[in-house]
């Protein structure tokens, strides 16, 4: 992969910037700390894989922006690749992955960002970790490998070297080993289940024989049961026919009783309303005269309620008149005291009049105050014009000076919250340094989980898979065995129907009937005689056991499984909660390198801060600031000085003149009184006027008023009603009002004495004919219950017999079960024997496989494929190391590289270990007793044979190398040999950028590319 332009926008501290490739070999990136050289970086690895050191996704858009995107253009294998990669805040990525064909790019973009994520490893040939451990030395990872333990090492160069999928191959043989495992346990207790079966043989056939006889006698006894249970049922069905017919008399019997009874009681009650009847026409005369004197005083009363309804109308007249005339007379009144009421305010108004008209000499003399006060402000004003604009223009100085003092006080407080907070930050860097090691320790320990929650997930759906294949195949065989019972009760059936054809149609058996005359076989349609039916049924029971048997090994595996899924879905449970911090551990990393990364800008920050701070101090302290300002106040000074303007003067004459206002107002009050006074005068007289007209009024409406209602009291004595006269005929009437009941009651039975008699004679002649039929009914129901009596009743004995049968039936039911299933039985003997020898062969293959399958997994283990590829890859990488290390540190380090040692029992087998021994000229001795620049080559060498090793192993020729700091822990003559290095291996690379923010070492490179940090964000320039 060779770089040919990279182009940010929004991306970590960079707005836009634009970096060309083209031309450069071997570059140095430098610029200060925190300028964003590494974010530069990071730019290829996030355009590239989507990774980068943000700690969640929006973290890598500049601060104030929405959108961050990074466009890549590289060479691979001779063809110009275009990589697009963008986020928008808050949303999904988005990724475009082009080729360069003629002048333009086409898009090979696929469907989704991880389709295109995987086209554009296909083409790269080469993973993000691999190119972090192999072109891309970042920055304070250098000696990583170094500090790791020797198992930790010896498993991170097998993480690089992708042996992880020979653990994956060791456990899938080690999960096929465990499935042959338990066929073969399952396969031995299947076969001694069997063995202890196929021991029952003999006694099965003994039992059916002794059962076969004990059918036939059952059978007899069988027959003779049912013919005595006729006879009875005979006999026992005509008595129950009598007894129906003596029920149905007995019920008429009583319905006729119930008639006669109803009747005779009907008839009672006709004879006794005949009889009252009589009585009431008796005493028709009576009843007429008391019916007359009624009407006589109903006369009466209609009389007197007429004269009652006059009276009424009179009265109500009379109230109508006076109320409606009373209403008149009270408003004549309300406008009299209106008017009088007008008349009292007049002579207050007047009052007040002559009250304000009292004080007309004192108003005139406070208005010739007024004007003389009004003059001397009138002057004064005259000088406020003059120097108004003076005064403006003084305090708008005075204004801008306050607020350049404000502007200068607030700038001092925030440099001074800003130098405690940087102080603050200083002291905090011993903290946060202690605090990101903690962070990356926890975060390491968290990815080595989350790579075995990934195996455990793996393992999981696995076995979910293989339970899914063993129910495909449990449904196809229980599908088989329906079929195969369908086709078993099919021949069973036919057997059945052919047999009781035979016997009852000619009375021969099967055996007497000719070949050809058999029915055909419901299957194969050949004729179904006794030898071919007994073949088809005995190889249908046949492929039934088998499938039966092979459901039941489906089944036990089945169950395994789901122990296996249960303690997998447990593991994966334990490991998530254990994972839920993973998200914020890697925020907590990327705030501590965040943090880090600025303290190093905190000292200048801080000088440049109590300098300023100083000077502002002084400026505000001398008046040191704006002297423009400041002399254009002393001239507005001197100019009002000259005009001897007093804004005090000015306040006391406007005062003068407030004071003395009221005058004017009396004087206009004054005015207005007189005006009034004349008014007044003019409405008195008409008043008067008024009031004696409303009185003469009223008095004549009264006299009105009472010749009206004596007029009314006249016509109501005419009437002549009286109330006491009218209540006592309406007692009268009411006490004679039962005559108008009985005179009714008279006419009402002239109508009904005719109907009565006709109705008595018809309920004796219908109460005789209900007698005569209940007569001849009970004579009937006599006769039947004498035959009854001779007839016994046969119930019991024909629960008794039926029970008998019932209990026959059932146990020659239960014999017939039992024969069905001894035959059942000998045919599983035969089937048993035949499955012992199938099963048997299927052992002995399992066997042979699940040794198999245990040889596979300990092959492809850690201590087989795996250590035998790390034992030939070491030799090549050391050697590549000591040839790098030579040149960095004139021939004077050496790295050995030991994969076993001893343990403290010297019999015990060797240890597998990963150490790496560093000598120099004095000898071998451990990594932390060198300095921090040897350590730095050593670090050098071996990442870098590294990357050479995994460039070659992925099959890509590594054509580029970023080496991003480190360069601070060398001496002069270190840094010499680390360009020297560099420039001895350029040759072997396209494009080599190193970075660092040191001065010296950025001049041993003549292409540079300078990293700036702006208020506009990071910039780059590229110097030649």
């Amino acid at each position: 992969m060779i770089p040919q332009r990279l182009t940010l926008r929004h991306f970590l501290s960079y707005r836009e910037a634009t970096l060309d490739f083209q031309g450069l070999h071997t570059a140095c990136v430098c610029g200060a700390n925190g300028a964003g050289k590494s974010s530069l970086l990071e730019a290829i690895s996030w355009v590239l894989w989507g990774e980068s050191r943000a700690a969640s996704e929006d973290d890598v858009i500049h601060m104030g922006a929405k959108e961050a995107q990074v466009e890549f253009v590289f060479q691979m294998h001779q063809q110009t690749y275009r990589v697009l990669r963008s986020r928008q805040r808050g949303q999904s990525a988005s990724l475009e992955f082009q080729i360069m064909q003629g002048d333009g790019f086409r898009s090979l973009t696929a469907k989704g960002i991880r389709s295109t994520q995987q086209l554009i490893l296909t083409h790269l040939k080469l993973d993000y970790e691999t190119f972090v451990n192999s072109a891309y030395l970042r920055q304070g990872r250098a000696d990583e490998f170094m500090l790791k333990r020797p198992a930790e090492r010896k498993q991170i160069l097998a993480d690089l070297l992708k042996l992880h999928q020979y653990d994956e191959l060791s456990e899938q043989a080690k999960d096929k080993s465990r499935q042959f495992k338990g066929q073969v346990d399952l396969l031995e207790r299947h076969l001694e289940s069997i063995r202890e079966q196929l021991q029952q043989r003999d006694a099965i056939a003994q039992e059916r024989v002794e059962l076969e006889t004990v059918l036939e006698q059952m059978q007899s006894q069988q027959t003779a049961n049912q013919h005595q249970l006729q006879q009875f049922q005979a006999v026992q069905q005509q008595r129950q026919a009598w007894q129906q017919q003596l029920s149905w008399q007995q019920q008429q019997q009583r319905n006729l009783n119930q008639d006669c009874q109803r009747l005779q009681k009907e008839r009672s009650q006709t004879d006794g309303q005949r009889k009252t009847l009589e009585q009431l026409l008796q005493q028709e005369s009576t009843i007429l005269a008391g019916y007359q004197h009624w009407q006589a005083l109903q006369a009466q009363e209609e009389l007197f309620s007429a004269k009652s309804q006059s009276h009424q109308v009179a009265q109500t007249q009379r109230q109508q008149y006076e109320q409606q005339h009373s209403e008149k007379l009270q408003q004549l009144q309300n406008q009299l005291q209106k008017v009088q009421a007008q008349e009292i305010t007049l002579q207050e108004q007047l009052q007040d009049v002559q009250k304000a008209l009292s004080k007309e000499a004192d108003v005139e003399s406070a208005v010739e105050q007024l004007n003389s006060a009004r003059q001397e402000l009138q002057k004064l004003e005259q000088l406020q014009l003059q120097a108004s604009p003076l005064l403006q223009r003084k305090q708008q100085i005075q204004q801008r000076l306050d607020r350049a003092s404000t502007r200068l006080s607030a700038r001092l407080d925030e440099l001074r919250t800003s130098a405690r907070q940087l102080q603050t930050q200083q002291q905090r860097q011993p903290s946060l340094k202690k605090a990101a090691v903690e962070v990356a320790v926890k975060i390491d320990e968290l990815e080595r989980l989350r790579s075995y929650q990934d195996q455990v997930r793996e393992k999981g759906l696995e076995r979910r898979s293989f339970m899914e294949q063993l129910q495909a195949h449990q449904r196809n065989y229980e599908a088989q065995l329906a079929e195969i019972d369908h086709k078993i009760r099919m021949l069973e059936q036919e057997r059945a129907s052919a047999i009781a054809l035979t016997e009852e149609g000619t009375g021969t058996t099967l055996v007497q009937i000719k070949h050809s005359e058999f029915p055909p076989c419901p299957l194969c349609d050949r004729p179904l005689d006794e030898h071919h039916w007994r073949l088809v049924l005995e190889k249908q029971q046949l492929q039934k056991e088998e499938i039966l048997s092979e459901i039941w090994v489906i089944r036990e595996q089945l169950t395994t499984s789901e122990r296996e899924i249960q303690v997998l879905r447990e593991e994966y449970t334990n490991i998530e909660k254990k994972l839920a911090q993973y998200g914020d551990t890697l925020q907590r990393r990327g705030q501590l390198q965040e943090q880090l990364q600025n303290t190093a800008e905190v000292q200048d920050q801080l000088s440049y801060i109590t300098a300023e701070s100083i000077k502002l101090e002084k400026q505000l302290k001398t008046a040191a600031f704006e002297p423009e300002l400041h002399e254009e106040l002393n001239i507005l000074d001197r100019s009002l000085q000259q005009l001897n303007y007093d804004e005090r003067d000015h306040a006391l004459a406007r005062g003068s003149v407030d004071r003395w206002r009221w005058a004017e107002i009396r004087q206009a009050e004054i005015k207005q009184a007189k005006r009034r006074q004349t008014n007044i005068s003019q409405r008195q007289p008409a008043l008067e006027t008024q009031i004696e007209q409303l009185e003469q009024q009223r008095d004549r409406f009264i006299a009105e008023l009472d010749r009206a209602l004596q007029h009314y009291d006249r016509q109501i004595h005419e009437i002549g009603y009286n109330l006491d006269q009218h209540n006592a005929i309406r007692s009268a009437l009411r006490q004679a009002q039962p005559w108008q009941l009985r005179y009714q009651e008279l006419h009402q039975a002239k109508q009904q004495y005719p109907q009565i008699q006709q109705r008595l004679h018809e309920l004796t002649h219908t109460l005789q004919t209900r007698f005569n039929g209940l007569q001849s009914i009970t004579h009937h129901c006599q006769e039947l219950i004498h035959a009854l009596e001779q007839t016994p009743d046969l119930t019991t004995h024909i629960q008794a017999i039926e029970q008998q049968i019932q209990h026959q039936r059932t146990q020659l039911d239960e014999h017939l079960a039992k024969l069905g299933r001894l035959q059942q039985q000998q045919q599983q003997q035969e089937l048993l024997s035949q499955q012992f020898t199938q099963i048997n062969a299927q052992l002995k293959t399992a066997r042979q496989q699940c040794r198999i399958y245990q040889e596979l997994a300990q092959a492809f283990g850690k201590n087989g494929i795996q250590a035998l590829m790390i034992e030939n890859v070491l030799p090549q990488l050391e050697a590549t190391t000591n040839q790098i290390l030579s040149r960095l540190s004139a021939n004077q380090l050496h790295v050995q590289f030991v994969t076993q040692r001893n343990r403290k029992n010297k019999t015990a087998k060797a240890m597998e270990t990963l150490d790496i021994l560093i000598a120099d000229a004095y000898g071998t001795r451990p990594y932390e007793t060198y300095s921090g620049g040897e350590a730095f080559r050593v670090n050098f060498a071996i990442r870098l044979a590294l990357a050479r090793l995994l460039a070659q192993r992925s099959g890509t020729a590594l054509q580029m190398l970023i080496v991003d700091e480190g360069f601070g822990t060398q001496d002069q003559e270190g840094c010499d040999r680390l360009v020297a290095a560099i420039n001895a291996i350029a040759a072997e690379f396209a494009c080599i950028l190193t970075i660092t923010h040191m001065p010296h070492f950025r001049e041993a490179f003549q292409a540079r590319i300078e990293v700036t940090k702006t208020q506009n964000g990071s910039e780059l320039m590229l110097c030649l």
